[in-house]
């Protein structure tokens, strides 16, 4: 099964050996997304919800970058590093998926740079 690496436009280079995205069988799979600048910085510290819109923003453009939209996810996994965020988080969340919902999950833990407050990883099926 051939597969195409997805890299966006003014993507930062991956602090870890990992691509934006991978685009199999119209299938895309988008990597844990982190709320970095094109430097690896996080942005918005300490603000759940603007970390939040920034991440499914950076989803959006790997995903559009693949010939998809975000009415083509069908699955998200979420990871925040504080229950308390978990409001700001889903009012985002309902933003970015306001009709029928992906199936997803969401878990407390620690992420790579202490100030992320949130990433999400993302899977779409888009036509072909």
């Amino acid at each position: 099964m051939p597969k195409t690496i997805i890299t966006p436009p003014g993507s930062s280079i991956p602090i870890a050996p990992f691509v934006p995205g991978t685009l199999a069988d119209g299938v895309v799979y988008v990597s844990g997304t982190l709320p970095f600048d094109e430097h690896n910085n996080v942005v918005h510290v300490g603000d759940a919800a603007a970390q939040t819109r920034h991440v499914l923003e950076t989803i959006k453009l790997v995903i559009e970058t693949a010939g998809g939209t975000l009415n083509d996810v069908t699955f998200n996994s979420i990871f925040i590093t504080d229950w308390r965020n978990y409001a700001a988080v889903n009012a985002v969340y309902a933003d970015f998926f306001p009709g029928e919902k992906p199936a997803r999950f969401c878990i407390q833990c620690g992420l790579v740079k202490p100030d992320a407050l949130v990433e999400i990883a993302s899977v779409a099926h888009i036509a072909q």
